[in-house]
This record gives C-alpha cells, sequence and structure tokens, in this order.
C-alpha cells in the first residue's frame, strides 16, 4: 500500500533517514565495504578470494514477516514459496517442482524439491508449507494476505515432498498467490505470529541468509551455499537503511550505494553521469486519495467526491511530480489485460466540480472554500513520512482542491492511522493475475481493504472474475467491476509511477523489460543471476 518496505499494514510505514551506517561488528557498510574495490580503488588481496558486495539504498523494516505483511522486496531474497514469478511475471516453479491441478475436485497437488534444507541446516518439507498457509488464514493472526487463501478448504500433507490444497471454489489466481514465502514450522510453532523474535532474526530457503542486522541502519545478507537452486554470484548484500528519499540520491552520488530506486528528478541527474546506469521501468504502481470511509466525514459527504475527482489536474501532477514518468490513471488495472478504457476518466473539469458542490447544497462563502450545513468542505490529506513523491503529489492535489473551493490540507502523521484518518495518498499495483490488489483491497472487509469501501456490485464482479478461468467471463466481470468502481469511487486516481533505479555500471544483470510491482518492488526476482565490478 503506501511506502515501500516497512512492514507495518500494507507495508506503508516509513523509518526515519540514515546517515552513515556501520553494521554489527561496526564496519562501515557502504559502497567501499569488505572485500570490495570501493571509491578508493581496489584493495591489494587475491581477486579469486575477494567477496563481491552489494550495498542497496532500503527504506526501513520493523521486522521481516512476509506472511503477515505483503510488502518487502527482502523476502525474495531470504525465502521462496511454492511458485515463483519470472521476468514476464509469469508462474514458474519454486520450492515445489511441478504440480497437478483437479479441476473436478478443485484440488491443488505439489510436489516438491528434496534436499532443500533451511538456513539452519534443518530439512524443508510439506509440513512447512501446510503450517505456513494456515497460519495466514487464521484470522487471529489478522494477516493482510489472508484474502488470497480464504477458498482453502482444506490442506493435506501426503508426504514430506507431497501437499495437496483443496478449494472450495475456484481461484484463478491461487498459483501466483503461492510465491507467498513459506517459513519454518520448527521455529515458529507456537510463536505469536505478530510479535516473535523471528522476525527480527528470519530464517528462510532462499538464495541469501541474514548476517546480522543493526536496526535503522543495515542489514546485512550473505550468499546461502546451500540453496537448492544456481547459488547467487553476489557474496554478499548489504540492505542499507536510507527511508528518505533525498538521502538516497546523495548517498548514490557519494559512492556509498550501488543501486537505488530514486525520484525521476534524481535519477534524471544520473543520467549521463560516467559510472552509472539509468532504469527507467514500467511499473503497475499507481497513486491516489483514498477517501477513508470508517470516518464519519465521508458518510455524510460522500456526494462531493465526484468534484474531487474531477478537481484533479492528473497531467499536470504527473509532469511536475514525476516529470512524465508514468501515465495519469483513472483505475486500478490500466497497466492489465483486463483494463476497461471505457470508463469514466474524471478528466480535469475544475467547473464541472464546483457544479456538482453546488448541486450538492454547498454554497461558496468569503473564504473562498464551499459550505454546507455551516460546516466548510475539505478534509486532511495524510502522507507518509519520507516519500517525497507522494508528499509532492499530495501538496500539488491539495492546491488544485482549494482553487475549485474545497479546502485540503496535507499532513504527515507520526504513525498511519488508518481507522481515524479523513484520507490518505495511497498506492497499490501488481503487475501479476488480475485478483492481486483489487480482491482484497477493493472487497468488503477483506484484508487490505483500509478504506472500509464496501460495494455489493464491485463484490459480485470481483467474485466472478476470481471464480472463472474462462477469458470471456473474466473479461466481462472486470469490465463491470471496474465500470461500478468509477461510478463509486473508493479512490480518486491519480497517476501510475514508473520506477527509476540508478545502479552503478558494475552491476549487471538487470532486467529493465521486467514490469515491476507496487512500491517498485520486482528488481530482485534474478538476483542470483547479478554480478558487481568495480
Amino acid at each position: 500500500m503506501a511506502f515501500a518496505v516497512t512492514a507495518c499494514k500494507g507495508g506503508d510505514g516509513q523509518g526515519p533517514s540514515a546517515g552513515t551506517v556501520k553494521g554489527a561488528d561496526g564496519a562501515l557498510a557502504g559502497g567501499a565495504s569488505e572485500g570490495s574495490a570501493g571509491a578508493g580503488g581496489e584493495k591489494g588481496t587475491d581477486k579469486s578470494t575477494e567477496q563481491t558486495t552489494l550495498v542497496y539504498g532500503s527504506g526501513d523494516y520493523t521486522r521481516i514477516n512476509p506472511a503477515m505483511d505483503e510488502h518487502g522486496e527482502i523476502n525474495i531474497l531470504l525465502f521462496n514459496g511454492l511458485t515463483a514469478h519470472d521476468g514476464e511475471n509469469q508462474v514458474v516453479p519454486g520450492l515445489a517442482k511441478d504440480w497437478t491441478f483437479d479441476e473436478e475436485a478443485c484440488t491443488y497437488t505439489f510436489h516438491l524439491e528434496e534436499g532443500v534444507t533451511w538456513h539452519d541446516g534443518e530439512p524443508f518439507t510439506a509440513e512447512d508449507v501446510r503450517f505456513t498457509i494456515q497460519a495466514i488464514m487464521d484470522p487471529e493472526n489478522g494477516s493482510e494476505n489472508a484474502p488470497n487463501f480464504e477458498d482453502v478448504e482444506r490442506i493435506d500433507v501426503l508426504d514430506d515432498h507431497t501437499i495437496v490444497f483443496k478449494l472450495s471454489a475456484p481461484n484463478v489466481a491461487f498459483l501466483d498467490y503461492m510465491t507467498m514465502p513459506i517459513l519454518p514450522e520448527h521455529l515458529l510453532d507456537g510463536e505469536d505470529m505478530q510479535t516473535s523474535a523471528f522476525f527480527h532474526e528470519p530464517v528462510g530457503t532462499g538464495p541469501y541468509k541474514l548476517e546480522s542486522w543493526d536496526e535503522g541502519q543495515a542489514i546485512i545478507l550473505t550468499k546461502n551455499e546451500a540453496y537448492f537452486k544456481d547459488p547467487a554470484k553476489i557474496d554478499r548484500i548489504i540492505f542499507k537503511i536510507v527511508a528518505d528519499d533525498n538521502a538516497k540520491a546523495l548517498q548514490m552520488q557519494s559512492g556509498e550505494l550501488d543501486l537505488a530506486i530514486l525520484t525521476p528528478k534524481d535519477a534524471e541527474g544520473f543520467t549521463d553521469r560516467e559510472g552509472y546506469t539509468v532504469y527507467e521501468m514500467q511499473t503497475s504502481d499507481y497513486r491516489g486519495i483514498l477517501f477513508n470511509f470508517q470516518n464519519r466525514y465521508w458518510t455524510e459527504n460522500k456526494d462531493i467526491i465526484p468534484a474531487v475527482c474531477y478537481g484533479l489536474d492528473r497531467q499536470a501532477i504527473l509532469d511536475a511530480v514525476v516529470l512524465g514518468h508514468g501515465t495519469v490513471a483513472y483505475g486500478p488495472l490500466q497497466r492489465n489485460k483486463y483494463d476497461n478504457g471505457d470508463v469514466e476518466h474524471y478528466d480535469y473539469d475544475p467547473e464541472r466540480a464546483e457544479q456538482i458542490l453546488v448541486d450538492a447544497g454547498c454554497v461558496k462563502e468569503s473564504d473562498g472554500f464551499y459550505h454546507r450545513d455551516g460546516e466548510k468542505i475539505g478534509f486532511v490529506l495524510s502522507v507518509g513520512a519520507g516519500d517525497q513523491v507522494r508528499l509532492d503529489m499530495a501538496q500539488a492535489a491539495a492546491q488544485q482542491l482549494k482553487a475549485v473551493g474545497i479546502d485540503c490540507t496535507v499532513e504527515i502523521p507520526a504513525q498511519v492511522d488508518w481507522g481515524g484518518q479523513m484520507a490518505y495518498l495511497i498506492g497499490w499495483g501488481s503487475p501479476f493475475d488480475a485478483d492481486d490488489h483489487t480482491y482484497k483491497v477493493f472487497g468488503t472487509d477483506k484484508g487490505a481493504n483500509y478504506s472500509g469501501y464496501s460495494n455489493a456490485k464491485v463484490d459480485q464482479y470481483l467474485l466472478e472474475a476470481r471464480q472463472s478461468d474462462v477469458e470471456e467471463v473474466r473479461t466481462q466481470a472486470y469490465a463491470r467491476f471496474q465500470e461500478e468502481l468509477a461510478k463509486d469511487p473508493a479512490f480518486a486516481f491519480i497517476c501510475y509511477v514508473d520506477a527509476d533505479y540508478v545502479a552503478v555500471s558494475g552491476l549487471q544483470g538487470i532486467r529493465e523489460d521486467t514490469v515491476m510491482g507496487h512500491h517498485g518492488v520486482g528488481i530482485f526476482w534474478n538476483v542470483t543471476e547479478w554480478t558487481i565490478q568495480r
């Protein structure tokens, strides 16, 4: 949902920015880290034994808990799912080497890789898979991923390497959702899935394992030599915590970072700069204003939401804030094959916005704002700390809304109050199956529906699309879903933003044609193939 990788609801929390970063041993965690050449030239070590290190500018983490929290770029380095996504975002084998689907019985049977071990040396088995999915499904654990598995009726472990999922109804996106990182039962059985110390010292099956974590500073990973697939080529990866966008650009420039996602404005400074490569990567990641229907204001003033939508000059925001790196938004599936471009786009129309307010019984008073029943029309738009792009978007949107008589102000709360806030500069977006980031975001009472939005027709169409593998049926259902969402907006969509990654030129292996997901996440899908030279 909102900012990058913090393990809050929706991954939408950010911590403080970081300055000089020291690892657990007190050594500088930067471009000149152990075994690498760094800015001062090559070390006089034997190249055949020299360790290679990649320093990545990361947002902050409060925990690493892929079962409970959706987001976290680091997850794919530490863990594996039964399935994975390739560079075209298609489902491929992960911990499962193959699988079958019995359509009549609505069951998936997965055959797991043998000889896989956890980072602590214990064997991975089908029991770990059952434990993880059941933990996500357990309502007591409060996982925002639970809607992805609500169709699972029964899980049967046939042996250590065979597991069967019986679904109560079809879920076309089920194989996509089985990319969910699997957790070790032997370390988490009986633990609190929200507060366990495991989530600060995670153990997975992935290509990298945790070496140390200096919270708020750096997370250091080392190559898993026992990885069941081809081992990674880079020996160490340091997630250096730099939660502030502006600080990332400065540290990229100073040589403290090897890779970071920067704002378009900051990335432009590296476009023709020797020693750097800029990857302008398309994403399915959109931004918009979430209306919090749990706040009484929107139950009383829902009829003015179309005025908010018409009052936004999306192209102006896109051009000014992200230099046109993206496209204006009108719905959640624009970069999906099921996009319905015929819905109401709410193109910028300030006169229409004001007419809607007048028709709703609002009167513009001497302060320049509309009032109704003695109350000024307006709301507070919250933005997460450290995300300069969202802050700039929110401020631009607020200025435009003030111009049509809606008193919109921007705040950066210390902590996001999902139930109490009036509105939030939200982000969502999935390059995978269209069920992802729609069913659980807009469905009534679903795990990632932080707006409290509820529309019976939206629920119906999303369910129809989820339960059919007939292309025509899904196309029609998603078209109707988008039509209904446009009639009864949950968000005022603003734009899709591309991901501008900047890397040192010695870093090779990034696939720039892969469509990134929410927050631009996804670049590490083939990290084991990457190499770095200095």
